[in-house]
């Protein structure tokens, strides 16, 4: 039991970075907009897991305008998609029992 333990990865603990991953995992990218929404939280709320994603290099921050409008966009990387896998493996043992 205790290596199960051992993979559940602690950067994903709060709710919104599980969130935030959950929603790169099935799709390319998500703009702030279309995460503040899905998840139901705030502009700095987001920003700061957001943030916390991108310094264990799990997540990269493309911030660009279109037209006048600034448009950022969250995109897992490699490093991350397997992390967060590997902790969704660690939890789904966890909960069967092996």
């Amino acid at each position: 039991m205790k290596n199960i333990i051992q993979n559940i990865n602690k950067v994903f603990d709060h709710r919104v970075r599980l969130g935030i991953m959950s929603v790169l995992m099935v799709n390319e990218s998500a703009d702030f907009t279309s995460l503040k929404e899905i998840l139901g939280v705030t502009d700095g709320n987001l920003a700061s897991h957001a943030k916390a994603l991108e310094n264990e290099n799990y997540i990269t921050i493309e911030k660009q305008f279109i037209g006048r409008k600034p448009n950022t966009k969250y995109i897992a990387t490699k490093e991350g998609k397997k992390a967060f896998q590997e902790h969704i493996d660690a939890l789904e043992k966890l909960i069967s029992g092996q």
